[in-house]
């Protein structure tokens, strides 16, 4: 069964009303134009730089109001979402960064809490340290949907190819990446990591992404990439927010297409 899949491309600010009235419109016109899935970036209810902002701002899964749109949305729309990630209250001390599957009756079929957290120095000022504000996840998770089974990772993930050998070998057929890469890294190695995991796994990589400069001044990469299983990019979202519409079968993964 042919897949129509809407990669939702974002600019995502500080303040989860105005960042959900965006992708409401996002999804909207994704919907319109033919999409049955559509594909949401890392965070994309807020992206805040101060940490204390970041407590202030996060709620618990349960009383969410970002969740609890994007669900409505999908109901309103009949689309299934890949919501990339939403900044969620773990506990008192940590936060969690948190992927949903939301099917087109508006139930999440899957969550999955990213594993790998962002601790990096890339030189300057640009210091990245998630660990000292998120909870770590510590489970794979695959979704059951009509066009198969779809393996959820968030961003970092990226760089662990153990772990998408795992979700192919449990029966995945999808591989999703939302991300909020910076510049830098997503110049050297975005493409080249995302084609090398469809190649490996023989599965179909879908990588929404963040783009541009955010409130606070933080950069991130864009070129959201759909990449089919012999590491051919057969969508790229660019630089600009967006939407981009692809077609894939999901039937013809770990197979010669």
């Amino acid at each position: 069964m042919k897949l129509n899949i809407a990669l939702i491309q974002t600019t995502t600010g500080r303040r989860p009303e105005s960042n959900m009235k965006n992708i409401s419109k996002m999804i909207g016109d994704a919907a319109k134009n033919g999409a049955n899935f559509a594909f949401l970036p890392e965070t994309c209810n807020f992206m805040e730089p101060d940490r204390k902002c970041q407590f202030r701002l996060a709620t618990y899964e349960e009383s969410d109001e970002s969740l609890k749109i994007l669900r409505k949305l999908a109901l309103k729309y009949q689309i299934w979402l890949l919501v990339g990630s939403l900044v969620i209250q773990a506990n008192k001390k940590f936060l969690a960064n948190r992927s949903f599957i939301i099917n087109n009756e508006g139930g999440i079929v899957a969550r999955y809490d990213k594993i790998h957290l962002f601790d990096a120095n890339l030189g300057g000022s640009h210091l990245y340290r998630e660990s000292d504000i998120y909870r770590p996840g510590n489970q794979l998770v695959i979704a059951e949907t009509p066009w198969g089974k779809i393996g959820l990772t968030i961003c970092y993930d990226l760089r662990f190819p153990q772990l998408y050998q795992s979700l192919a070998n449990a029966g995945a057929n999808v591989l999703t990446v939302p991300s909020a890469f910076t510049v830098p890294t997503g110049i050297a190695h975005w493409d080249v990591l995302l084609r090398a995991r469809s190649i490996e796994t023989g599965c179909f990589v879908i990588a929404p992404a963040q783009t541009g400069t955010h409130e606070g001044g933080r950069q991130t990469y864009g070129h959201s990439l759909a990449v089919n299983p012999l590491g051919q990019v057969i969508a790229d979202g660019g630089t600009k927010t967006g939407i981009t519409i692809a077609s894939i079968n999901p039937c013809l993964t770990n197979t010669v297409l």
